[in-house]
């Protein structure tokens, strides 16, 4: 008794016609994960820091702490 040869004609279409629509869908799924899981609060974080940043008060904190070269703490 012999084996029966594989099938090898029509082969690659008929594993990509199985395998296609998953990755797809798969890609899609990690695509929406990402924007909501990641992208979203990233979003919400940057939003919420900027609402109560105040550049002028960081900068003043910044110059009297004596960070910049170019400018002179206000006591000196």
């Amino acid at each position: 008794m012999s084996l029966q040869k594989p099938l090898m004609r029509g082969l690659l279409a008929k594993r990509l016609r199985f395998h296609v629509p998953i990755a797809f869908a798969l890609s899609m799924l990690a695509a929406v994960g990402w924007k909501y899981g990641v992208t979203e609060p990233r979003k919400q974080a940057y939003a919420d820091f900027y609402k109560h940043y105040d550049a002028t008060k960081e900068f003043t904190s910044m110059r009297e702490a004596g960070v910049f070269e170019s400018v002179r703490p206000t006591g000196e």
